[in-house]
């Protein structure tokens, strides 16, 4: 049967009845009376009873949650994938043949550190510096032309430093439970059965910040097996060639000796919208924004129908529409295979 826990003054409530009920004449309800005082202190104890026993009850790991959940994965071998520290170039000026050594540190504006992790020395008037985050996450990105200061000065060196192409990227969270969850299910519904297609994907998630998987048998002859691989929590969701190679490696370790395995990226094809949107004010314009994009990384997957009814209802269900037009695209999309469907931009007409 489910378990129902009932609210304090729900509790409170029972235990004033209760008084009642077994004093003829008296009354719990009334203010700083001594029976409301005895059924508030009983109404306590049992709501932290209560709370004991919700707790005990969500103990299976589609409910389980922080502990209890790392417990259940660590049965099925599975660990919460740690946070990553971003890293990326930047681009560094100042007289030639003056050296910067590894180590050296760069701060931006709001005091978050970024340490050099190789040796630069400025060529040119330039001097392209390999930074990582001294901390992980995804707050401490950051976008091409972004400034940093040298913490402390080199004589030589322009203080300030930029942040060049492709930008500090590829920082990840904490796995929440959640994913760790969705991991663990898909581990339970899909045992390891030695090279089955499921495993594969399995595998594939298993790897920081890789979070969708599709995999392909005997794409070029027997024995054959492709993976694609996506990490949703990025900008941009295609994985970088050390991602692939990453995930590539992991799969060698586990998959069967005969399998012929390529693991690669899927190409990404964007999507872009034009929409008449009733009202048109920023606010609504960013939620409708918010539920397609939601809606991209739930649907897509390489070579997948994305419906046009599901467009039109992400649009509807954004807060604050009350109506809209849509232009583009005029049909379902169905990317070419190998490629999965990315969100674009929207014009709104």
């Amino acid at each position: 049967m489910t378990f129902f826990r009932p609210s304090l003054s729900q509790l409170i409530e029972r235990c004033q009845a209760d008084n009642d009920s077994r004093l003829p004449g008296a009354d719990s309800r009334l203010r700083r009376n001594t029976l409301d005082v005895l059924a508030r202190g009983r109404a306590g104890v049992a709501n932290g009873l209560y709370g004991a026993l919700y707790a005990m009850s969500r103990f299976l790991p589609d409910v389980a949650e922080s502990e209890r959940l790392a417990r259940w994965a660590s049965i099925y071998g599975l660990t919460r994938k740690a946070a990553e520290a971003a890293s990326g170039p930047v681009t560094a000026t100042g007289s030639d043949d003056v050296d910067i050594p590894s180590g050296t540190v760069l701060v931006r504006a709001d005091g978050a550190r970024y340490l050099v992790t190789a040796d630069a020395t400025i060529a040119a008037g330039v001097a392209t510096l390999q930074v990582t985050a001294d901390g992980a996450g995804t707050a401490v990105a950051m976008a091409i032309g972004q400034a940093l200061t040298f913490q402390s000065p080199i004589a030589g060196v322009v203080a300030v430093a930029t942040v060049a192409a492709p930008g500090i990227a590829g920082g990840a969270e904490e796995e929440n439970d959640e994913d760790l969850r969705a991991r663990l299910l898909l581990r339970i519904r899909n045992p390891v059965r030695g090279g089955a297609a499921s495993d594969y994907v399995v595998w594939a998630t298993d790897v920081a910040e890789v979070t969708r998987a599709w995999v392909y048998e005997n794409w070029n002859g027997l024995g054959t097996v492709k993976v694609l691989v996506v990490c949703d929590g990025r900008e941009t969701i295609i994985p970088t060639g050390d991602d692939v190679t990453l995930v590539a490696a992991y799969i060698a370790d586990r998959r069967p000796v005969c399998a012929d395995v390529t693991v690669a990226a899927p190409i990404a094809t964007a999507l872009n919208f034009t929409i008449a949107l009733t009202p048109g004010s920023d606010d609504v314009k960013a939620a409708v924004e918010a539920e397609l994009r939601d809606l991209i990384a739930r649907e897509t997957e390489p070579g997948g129908t994305l419906l046009l009814s599901h467009i039109q209802e992400a649009i509807s269900i954004a807060a604050g529409e009350t109506d809209h037009v849509l232009t583009a695209p005029s049909a379902n999309v169905t990317p070419a295979a190998g490629h999965i469907t990315t969100f674009g931009a929207i014009t709104w007409a």
